[in-house]
């Protein structure tokens, strides 16, 4: 795990202004047009510029920006407001500079405002210290490249009111991963009004349910563990072993939550499907599509089998997909996710694997293009499913 992700989160958890993303191909000039730096989310630029970033304005401000809490650079924080573009960046790092090379495709970036025109930065590179990080504070992909709000402020009213009629219905301490993904996905439907887009817009609907579920789970959270917070412990082992239970909650909440959204996407496209399967030996992929019958029928063709995994990052774990059916060790394996960006090499590896990837559309241009990788977006895997089984 990279040195520094515990000085991220505790930097966050003070409530600086702050926000992640995932460096995208744009932004370090793997897709042949060099974007002029790091997309900045709109509500940290107003944070950083002093002043709202509105049409037909152009704003500059420079900021000292620690990396790693190690290398400086003077950089400048950019509102373009022109007809065409209207967008803001931090740009100005200096010659050779590392976190802009292509070998950084798909890390996480955190950037906090410590004092005024003073920020840190971090960035991680390794699967591990992504999901160190999201864990730790219950975040998610799709809360990238907008601010951190650890305490739930952000949420709308209704959101929130649906959130405490959920809590207070609850008959334990914390629903299992299944009944929050459930009650999120209700929740999404019922406040934004398009449970048409799971079927319209399969892509939108994934990001949307994802997010709402985040929320949903610090609520909880917080509902839960606030009492201990504002009471204190009565021993250094108590809180040690509260601390132990919320940390691995957070974490292995989210590997299942991408699964469940997915399956309720499935159900509701009439997609055939099974999930958690055994193939060979206690091995499980995540979705065999039409079924474990069909998969151990030697006679059913290998050609009318789809395998997808779920993996809500991926740049390091992706491997461990290769194996978990024979039937598909030559074939095409489809792998889901929500990591935003990846390296050329990385992907360059799994295409030389036969491994699609299926991420949400508004995250594929954050790919680099020219590759031999396949990403195809959600709907255009439910749609290649589809036709696979109307055959």
């Amino acid at each position: 795990m990279e040195e520094n992700v515990y000085s991220a989160i505790n930097l966050v958890q003070t409530g600086c202004p702050s926000f992640f993303k995932f460096i995208s191909a744009n932004e370090t000039g793997a897709t042949g047009g060099h974007q002029c730096g790091f997309y900045i989310p709109k509500e940290f630029a107003e944070i950083a510029l002093g002043k709202r970033c509105a049409k037909g304005l152009e704003l500059k401000v420079s900021a000292r920006i620690i990396w790693n809490d190690e290398a400086i650079t003077r950089s400048n924080f950019l509102y373009y407001g022109m007809k065409t573009r209207n967008e803001s960046r931090l740009t100005r790092f200096g010659k050779g500079f590392e976190y802009l090379r292509p070998e950084y495709i798909g890390a996480l970036v955190v950037f906090a405002q410590t004092a005024p025109n003073e920020y840190h930065a971090y960035v991680f590179n390794s699967e591990e210290g992504i999901n160190e990080f999201l864990g730790v504070l219950g975040l998610g992909p799709t809360d990238a490249n907008k601010l951190i709000h650890l305490d739930g402020r952000s949420s709308e009213m209704r959101e929130e009111e649906a959130f405490a009629k959920f809590i207070t219905s609850l008959r334990v301490d914390f629903p299992t991963s299944d009944v929050m993904s459930e009650a999120a996905r209700r929740i999404e439907d019922v406040i934004y009004d398009h449970a048409e887009y799971i079927e319209t817009n399969p892509d939108a609907k994934l990001i949307s349910w994802s997010d709402v579920e985040y929320r949903l789970f610090r609520v909880i959270e917080n509902n839960r563990y606030g009492k201990f917070i504002r009471e204190g412990f009565s021993s250094v082992d108590d809180f040690i072993e509260k601390a132990n239970a919320v940390l691995n909650r957070r974490k292995s909440r989210a590997g299942k939550s991408l699964e469940h959204h997915l399956s309720a996407i499935f159900s509701g496209n009439g997609v055939q499907f099974e999930e958690q399967i055994v193939t060979e030996g206690n091995k499980k992929p995540d979705f065999i599509f039409p079924s474990a019958a069909a998969y151990h029928d030697v006679d059913y063709p290998t050609d009318n089998l789809v395998f997808l995994a779920a993996k809500t990052t991926c740049k390091d774990r992706w491997r461990q997909i290769l194996n978990e059916a024979d039937r598909f060790r030559d074939k095409t394996k489809f792998l889901c996710t929500l990591q935003q960006g990846m390296t050329v090499k990385q992907m360059s590896e799994m295409a030389a694997e036969k491994v699609v990837l299926v991420v949400p559309k508004p995250y594929v241009r954050t790919y680099p293009t020219g590759t031999p990788m396949q990403i195809i977006t959600l709907a255009d895997f439910i749609r290649s499913v589809k036709s696979i089984q109307s055959r």
